[in-house]
C-alpha cells in the first residue's frame, strides 16, 4: 500500500490557474461547470506534430523477409476476399496520424467517434473492426454574436483554422465559414469520460464560453454505460457592458467516416420531439450491407432558449442550400426559419453530394449575465455484421429498440439525464482525485486511459437478441453447422460432494444461445434447459448441506449483461487478444466485473472447444488446426467472433506457453476477488483442461514448461530456449493459483497433484534462473539469455494480485524490480520513457529482435504495479512516470489518447491504440486491493493442501483433456500437423 505522505509534497504540474485566468474561473465557477484541479490540458493553438512511426533494422528486416512474403500473400487474398487481414503492415491511412486527439464520445460497444482536443470529430469506428482516422470537417461547433446596436458582431467556427483543405477562395462549401479562432486563449482539458474546452473571451472578448462533453461511460452501470450518446453543455457569460444575442450552430454531414457521405441515399428530417427537444434525424445508408446508422442532433428549447434547424445543406455549388447560405443566414439572422420542422425528409441524396444538417440553439445573454444552452449527438446503428456474414443486436437496443427512431429516444433521454450521469461520474472519480498521495499525472493519466474501452473498436451486444447470421458461403453454412464442437466431461467436487458437470457434443447452432438461419423466414434457437444451468456444491462453511449455484441465467435479464469485444488495436484487428487481456482486464474487473467474467466465460468454453480446419502459419509456413482442443485461443476471431477463433496466424499459438497460464491466472484473481462461486463453477473444468494442456511442454520432467526456440509468447518476435523467466513464472504462479481454486472448490485430488507440481517447480525456475540479482531471461546459450527482462516477475505480479503467497522470498522479487529498475528503467534517458523490454548486464540495450528494444506502455505499468506490491513505491511511480512524460507531456511524443502498444528509443511508435496501457488500473488495483482479497484468511492456503503419495508424479493417472487428445495425436511433435 501506498504510504501516507510519499507524495504528498509534490508540485501540481498542470495547475488550472496557468491554463485559465482567475477572473474567468470565477465567472464560469458554478454547477460543475468548471474544469477539475486534475486534468490533462492543451492550449487550442498547440501544434498537432505529425505521429512518426517505427522501423525495423536491415538485420531484423532479412530475417523478417519470409514472413513478409507470406503475408503480403495473405492480406491480398483476404483483399480478394472483401476482408481485411488482421494484421496488415503494408496498407496506410491516407491520414497521417497526428497529436491531435482527445477524449472520444459515447458509451461502450455502440460504435464510437473520437474527438480532437481542437474540436474535430474523427476516428470513426461505427462499423465493426473498420476505422476512419480523418476527421469530417463539417461537424463543427460555431458561435454567433451580436450586441445591442449592433456594433459589434462576431461569427467563427469553434475550432481553430488550422487545418488541411480550408481556406478555399469562393468555396461554396466549409471553407467560406468563418474560421477565426486564434485558440491562443482557448484551453481544452480532459478527464475521461468528459472533457471541458474554455473560449477565455474568444472571437468575443467580452464573452466567456465553456463547453462540457460528457459520454455516458459509468461503473458498475451495465444499462447507460453502452448508450451512444454524448452531450454538449455550453456555458456562457456576458462580461461587457450590452446585452448579446449569441447563437451557437451545430452542423453535422450525413457520413461514418472517410468517403461515406458520397455513396448516396441518405436522408435528413427535422424532428420536434418531447420536453423540448428538436433537431434533426440523419439516415445514413451504409454500403456493403452493413446496418443503416441514425444520427439524431438536437438542442434543448427553454424558456430563455430558442432552438431552430436547417434538416439539410450541401458543401457544393449545385446544392439547393450550400454551406455559404447556410453561413450567411445565420450571419444576419442569427436562426433559421421556423417552417423547417415541417419540411418532411429530404430527398435522398445523389452519389458524390454531401447532405448536411444543422441546429441553431439562441438566447439573449444580459450584461454580466449567464446562460446556459445544451446540445446532444446520439447514434443508432443496432446491428453489429461480421464480414463472414454473422450480425447480432447492441447492447443498447435491449433498452431502445431496433427502430430508426431509437436515435431520437436516445438525443432525448440524454439531455433529460445528463446531470445524473456527472454526479455518478464524480462520485466515482472523487476519492483518487482527492487522494493527496497519489501525484498528479497519475490521476488523470489512470482515468484517461480508459479511453480505449469507447475508442478501442468496442462491441458490447444483446446476448438474449441475436439476430440472424447469413454466411455469405452456403456450403460454409452448412459445414459449420454439422461440425461439431468437441468438448469434455469433468467433475467438480464442491467441499466433499461430487458434482458432475457434462460439457455435451455442440454444433454452433447451441454456441452462446443465438439464433442460426439457412432460410431469412425462419428461426432456430438453442434451448439450455434449467439442469443443465444448475451445478448443485455443497458448501462446508455454512449450515446448509445443499446449496444449488447458477452457472449463468440466460433468462435472467438483470443478470444478463451481453457479451462484450473490444480490439487488441486498431491496426490489429482481433477480438479480445487474450495474452493482452491479460494487462488489460484489471481495468475490466475494477469498473465492469460482470463484464470480465463473461469474457472469461468466453475463454472457458474455448478452451474445451476444438476447430479442426487448416491453417497455414505465417512464421514458418506450415500447417496446423485453427483451434487444439485444450489450448486457449490467442483471441476470439477477427470476421467471425467466437464461432471462428485463432485470427491471429503468424505463429501456431497452441505451442505458446504463456496463454494457458495467463487464463488460469486471471480466472483464478477473478474469483478471489468477485467470490462468485457459481463463476468458479463454470469455468473450473477449463481450468483443469489448461493446466493439464500445458503440461506437455515439460519435456525433461523437471516439473518446468520449455520453450521451444521461436517466439511463443506475446513477445512474438523475441526468441526463447528452454526455461524462461516470463513462461517459467506464469506457469508457476499458475500451478499455485490452480492449486487455491482447486482447494476452495473442494477438487481435493487436483489441488494436492498442482502443490506437488508447484513444490517441484518452483526451486528447479530458481536454479535454472536466478544469477543472484535477477532471473535470466531463458536457460539458452545465447548471447542474450542472461538480459535483464522487465516483464520477468508477471507471474509474481498476478500472485500478489490475488493475495496468494509470493512465489519468491522477498528479497529475491525486490533485488530483480530494483535491477529492472536501475537498468531497464533510468539508463533510458533518465526513467523518462518507461521500461526497455531488454537490457544486458551491461547495460546495453538488448537489441536481439525488435521487441527485445522496445518500450511496451502496458508492460511498464504492469512492473510499476509489480513495485507496488513489492512495497517499492517511489520506483514504481517513478517507472510509470516514464509513460506519462513520453506519451502524455507537452514535451513528450504526442501520444495522448492513442497510447501506442510500443515507442521506440528515439520515441517512433508502433500500433497507436492499443488495448495494454489500460494495465495502468493493475497500479490502482494493487493500490487498493479489494476487501475479498484483504480480508481473505491469512493461512496460506498451499499449507493446508496436504500432499499424498499418491500425487507425487503428476498427472500420472492422464485424465480429461490429455488423455482424449492423445488419442487425436494431437501433443508433442505432431501439433501443427494434427487434423481432425
Amino acid at each position: 500500500m501506498i504510504s501516507g505522505n510519499l507524495f504528498h509534497c509534490r508540485k501540481n504540474s498542470w495547475p488550472l490557474e496557468e491554463y485559465i485566468s482567475k477572473s474567468t474561473l470565477h465567472l464560469l465557477d458554478s454547477d460543475s461547470a468548471l474544469p477539475p484541479e486534475q486534468a490533462w490540458r492543451r492550449k487550442l493553438n498547440s501544434h498537432a506534430n505529425i505521429l512518426k512511426e517505427f522501423s525495423i533494422t536491415f538485420s531484423e528486416a532479412i530475417k523478417m523477409v519470409r514472413l513478409g512474403i507470406r503475408l503480403w500473400s495473405y492480406v491480398r487474398e483476404e483483399a480478394s476476399q472483401g476482408r481485411k487481414a488482421p494484421i496488415d503492415p503494408f496498407t496506410r491511412e491516407d491520414c497521417k496520424p497526428s497529436a491531435s486527439h482527445g477524449v472520444p464520445l459515447g458509451g461502450m460497444g455502440s460504435g464510437s467517434i473520437s474527438r480532437g482536443f481542437r474540436g474535430e470529430f474523427r476516428q470513426w469506428q461505427i462499423i465493426p473492426g473498420t476505422c476512419e482516422a480523418s476527421p469530417v470537417m463539417a461537424n463543427q461547433f460555431s458561435i454567433f454574436i451580436s450586441r445591442d446596436g449592433g456594433s459589434k458582431k462576431y461569427a467563427s467556427v469553434l475550432a481553430p483554422g488550422q487545418h488541411e483543405g480550408l481556406g478555399k477562395v469562393g468555396d461554396p462549401g466549409i471553407s467560406s465559414w468563418g474560421w477565426n479562432l486564434d485558440g491562443q486563449h482557448s484551453t481544452y482539458h480532459a478527464l475521461f469520460p468528459r472533457a471541458w474546452t474554455v473560449y477565455d473571451g474568444e472571437p468575443d472578448p467580452e464573452l466567456k464560453v465553456l463547453c462540457r462533453q460528457i459520454s455516458p461511460f459509468i461503473p458498475h452501470n451495465y444499462r447507460d454505460s453502452s448508450l451512444p450518446t454524448a452531450v454538449f453543455v455550453y456555458t456562457l457569460v456576458n462580461t461587457g457592458r450590452e446585452r448579446a444575442r449569441v447563437s451557437l450552430l451545430f452542423t453535422w454531414a450525413n457520413s461514418i467516416g472517410g468517403v461515406s457521405h458520397l455513396s448516396g441515399d441518405h436522408v435528413n428530417e427535422p424532428f420536434i420531439g418531447e420536453d423540448g427537444v428538436f433537431g434533426v434525424n440523419l439516415h445514413h445508408k451504409s454500403a456493403k450491407g452493413n446496418s443503416p446508422v441514425t444520427f439524431s442532433i438536437a438542442a434543448c428549447e427553454t424558456q430563455n432558449v430558442s432552438v431552430t434547424v436547417l434538416p439539410s445543406f450541401g458543401l457544393s455549388e449545385g446544392s439547393c442550400i450550400t454551406a455559404k447560405d447556410m453561413w450567411d443566414k445565420m450571419v444576419q439572422d442569427g436562426q433559421f426559419d421556423r417552417d423547417n420542422f415541417s419540411s418532411g425528409p429530404s430527398m435522398p441524396s445523389s452519389p458524390g453530394e454531401t447532405l448536411c444538417a444543422a441546429v441553431a440553439a439562441s438566447a439573449c445573454v444580459e450584461p454580466h449575465g449567464k446562460c446556459t444552452i445544451t446540445f446532444t449527438l446520439s447514434w443508432s446503428s443496432p446491428k453489429v455484421k461480421f464480414l463472414k456474414g454473422f450480425s447480432y443486436h447492441r447492447r443498447y437496443t435491449k433498452f431502445y429498440g431496433t427502430s430508426e427512431k431509437a436515435a431520437q429516444t436516445l438525443a432525448h433521454d440524454a439531455l433529460t439525464n445528463y446531470k445524473r450521469w456527472e454526479e455518478e461520474i464524480e462520485k466515482w472519480q472523487r476519492p483518487i482525485l482527492m487522494d493527496e498521495r497519489l501525484p498528479e499525472w497519475y490521476k488523470f493519466t489512470l482515468f484517461n486511459e480508459l479511453y480505449f474501452l469507447v475508442a478501442g473498436g468496442t462491441i458490447w451486444i444483446d446476448s438474449c437478441l441475436v439476430d440472424k447470421k447469413r454466411p455469405n458461403d452456403q456450403d460454409e453454412l452448412a459445414r459449420i453447422k454439422n461440425d461439431a464442437i468437441k468438448s469434455t466431461e469433468t467433475k467438480v467436487s464442491g467441499r466433499g460432494e461430487e458434482v458432475f458437470r457434462t460439457m455435451t457434443t455442440t454444433t454452433l447452432n447451441d454456441f452462446a444461445g443465438v439464433e442460426f438461419d439457412d432460410d431469412e423466414n425462419s428461426t432456430s434457437s438453442s434451448h439450455v434447459s434449467e439442469e443443465e444451468l444448475m451445478v448443485p456444491l455443497k458448501r462446508g462453511y455454512t449450515d446448509r448441506s445443499y446449496q444449488t449455484y447458477k452457472v449463468l441465467d440466460l433468462g435472467n435479464t438483470e443478470e444478463d449483461v451481453g457479451r462484450f469485444l473490444y480490439l487488441e488495436g486498431v491496426e490489429y484487428v482481433m477480438w479480445c487478444t487474450y495474452d493482452v487481456h491479460f494487462y488489460a482486464s484489471f481495468a475490466l474487473l475494477e469498473l465492469f466485473p460482470k463484464i470480465e467474467l463473461n469474457i472469461q466465460r468466453d475463454f472457458a468454453k474455448a478452451v474445451l472447444s476444438e476447430d479442426g480446419r487448416n491453417v497455414k502459419f505465417l512464421a514458418d509456413g506450415t500447417y496446423g488446426i485453427r483451434k487444439v482442443r485444450g489450448a486457449v485461443p490467442h483471441d476470439l476471431g477477427t470476421h467471425d467472433p467466437w464461432n471462428e477463433m485463432n485470427a491471429y496466424n503468424i505463429h501456431d499459438t497452441s505451442r505458446w506457453k504463456d496463454l494457458n497460464s495467463k487464463f488460469v491466472l486471471q480466472v483464478y484473481r477473478d474469483f478471489a476477488a468477485t467470490r462468485d462461486m457459481s463463476f468458479g463453477v463454470d469455468v473450473w473444468p477449463s481450468v483443469r483442461a489448461a493446466i493439464e494442456y500445458l503440461e506437455q511442454f515439460d519435456r525433461d520432467g523437471d516439473g518446468v514448461i520449455e520453450n521451444d526456440g521461436f517466439p511463443d509468447q506475446t513477445y512474438d518476435t523475441w526468441t526463447v530456449h528452454g526455461i524462461s523467466a516470463y513462461c517459467g513464472c506464469l506457469w508457476v504462479a499458475a500451478l499455485q493459483a490452480a492449486s487455491a481454486m482447486a482447494h476452495e472448490l473442494g477438487d481435493r485430488d487436483f489441488a494436492e497433484t498442482c502443490k506437488s507440481k508447484f513444490l517441484k517447480a518452483k526451486p528447479v525456475l530458481e536454479a535454472k534462473l536466478w544469477n543472484g540479482s535477477y532471473f535470466n531471461y531463458d536457460s539458452g546459450s545465447s548471447s542474450n539469455s542472461n538480459s535483464i527482462q522487465a516483464d520477468q516477475l508477471a507471474g509474481q505480479w498476478y500472485t500478489a494480485s490475488s493475495g496468494l503467497p509470493p512465489l519468491f522470498d522477498d528479497f529475491k522479487i525486490k533485488s530483480a524490480l530494483k535491477k529492472i529498475y536501475d537498468f531497464n528503467v533510468m539508463k533510458i534517458r533518465g526513467g523518462r520513457m518507461g521500461a526497455v523490454n531488454g537490457m544486458h548486464p551491461n547495460g546495453k540495450v538488448d537489441e536481439t529482435c525488435m521487441q527485445s528494444r522496445e518500450i511496451w506502455t502496458g508492460v511498464t505499468y504492469a512492473v510499476a504495479a509489480t513495485m507496488i506490491l513489492a512495497g517499492m513505491e517511489e520506483e514504481a511511480f517513478k517507472t510509470a512516470e516514464g509513460i506519462f512524460l513520453a506519451g502524455w507531456s507537452e514535451e513528450g511524443f504526442g501520444y495522448w489518447f492513442q497510447t501506442p502498444e510500443a515507442w521506440s528509443m528515439d520515441g517512433n511508435f508502433r500500433s497507436l491504440v492499443y488495448m495494454r496501457p489500460l494495465s495502468i488500473w493493475g497500479m490502482h488495483w494493487a493500490l487498493s486491493l479489494p476487501k475479498s482479497i484483504l480480508e481473505a484468511p491469512k493461512i496460506n492456503v498451499m499449507d493446508r493442501i496436504h500432499v499424498s503419495a499418491s500425487n507425487t508424479k503428476f498427472f500420472h493417472h492422464e485424465t480429461g483433456v490429455r488423455r482424449m487428445a492423445t488419442k487425436a495425436k494431437c501433443f508433442g511433435d505432431s501439433a501443427l500437423n494434427c487434423a481432425f
